[in-house]
């Protein structure tokens, strides 16, 4: 390795680690130390990736290996090692066989790069990544899953087949487990600013979303002897470039909720920011509903004003924020600012005045 360069080592050298190297080596920001327990296995790929370097101008170093000792001082490690999905295999399946391997894996790479961050591909990926955190004893935001990137990256590219659109004009947000339990976020999605509601009638959404959540299942499908692997390795990378680079992105990760959304002593996917420390901040979001006096819609019965006249849901990344809200039970948000009130009559002709806004409040 050279001296005083970066270090990223993979753990597993199949088609899901050899790919993470691969984007590594072409990335130019670390040195990369593939790790199989097959001997030769991530030697022969990482000679093939070294002899690419020549044409790619990257001045990276490429090690394969068997030896835990050669990922010594890691700054991050990516987890891909376990078995893969087979057609007719569901994620959890996996469940036994591969906790086994992430133990003694996580075990290996914490004896040698006690300070490194690790980010887990493994399915089943939630448990997985619980797995890694419990047996490294690593503080919470220095052990991640790799899911939501995947996910929303899946999601915007069949929305991009359906409208025929660049992929790099859609944004969105899946969070919530990594299979059946993930929530592509309807109301966070949009194409140049345009909701996608406007855009894809409800019914087709709804299909594209429970795609997206097959989506590996119909890779697995297609292939007949393997499961996704290229953009699983990329979405990992995203990931640590963030990290690396201390970059402050807010990505969908699988991570160690503490009462966030109501949920504690679980991994899942939330969204956070992922910046040098690992998972800086995770950001508490509520979907934003404005509903007038003469609405239809339902109200939901916990954040029902007293006289049911208003209610809003607002946009919040503060969890203290958004419990105050909940408290106060009515609140009307314009250009992103957000007052909350006791007295609804007081904010009548603000919210009559707001009608025009009301597309607008909820927001991408």
């Amino acid at each position: 390795m050279s001296r005083g360069s970066r270090k990223i080592s993979v753990i597993g050298a199949g088609n899901v680690g050899a790919t993470c190297a691969f984007v590594l080596a072409n990335m130019k920001i670390a040195d990369i130390v593939l790790l199989d327990i097959y001997e030769g296995f991530a030697k022969g790929k990482a000679l093939d990736m070294t002899q690419m370097l020549s044409v790619t101008g990257s001045s990276s170093r490429i090690i394969g290996t068997t030896d835990y000792s050669e990922t010594k001082d890691s700054d991050i490690v990516i987890i891909t090692s376990g078995l893969a999905r087979k057609p007719g295999m569901s994620r959890d399946d996996l469940i036994n066989t591969n906790t086994k391997i992430i133990k003694d894996v996580t075990e290996k790479v914490v004896q040698y790069s006690p300070n490194c961050i690790i980010i887990v591909v493994t399915n089943p990926l939630d448990a997985m990544t619980y797995v890694s955190y419990k047996v490294s004893g690593f503080p919470k935001e220095k052990v991640i899953g790799m899911a939501g990137v995947l996910d929303a990256s899946r999601f915007k590219a069949f929305l991009s087949l359906e409208l025929d659109v660049a992929v790099s004009k859609i944004d969105t947000l899946v969070l919530g487990g990594h299979g059946d339990d993930m929530v592509p976020l309807k109301n966070y999605t949009s194409v140049s600013g345009v909701p996608i509601s406007q855009l894809i009638n409800s019914k087709r959404l709804e299909e594209i979303i429970q795609r997206t959540r097959d989506g590996g299942a119909e890779i697995v499908k297609l292939l007949k002897t393997g499961s996704a692997f290229y953009a699983p390795g990329v979405s990992a990378i995203e990931m640590a470039e963030s990290i690396l680079k201390n970059q402050n992105k807010i990505l969908p990760c699988c991570t160690y909720a503490e009462g966030q959304y109501g949920i504690a002593d679980q991994f899942l996917g939330l969204p956070v920011i992922l910046s040098s420390k690992g998972v800086e901040k995770i950001i508490e979001i509520a979907e934003v509903y404005v509903y007038p006096r003469d609405t239809d819609q339902k109200i939901p019965e916990d954040l029902k004003s007293p006289d049911n006249k208003v209610c809003v849901i607002g946009l919040v990344a503060d969890a203290e924020r958004l419990a105050d809200i909940r408290r106060n039970r009515v609140a009307i948000m314009n250009d992103r600012k957000t007052s909350t009130y006791t007295d609804l009559n007081s904010i009548t002709e603000e919210v009559e005045d707001s009608k025009k806004l009301f597309k607008k409040l909820i927001l991408k």
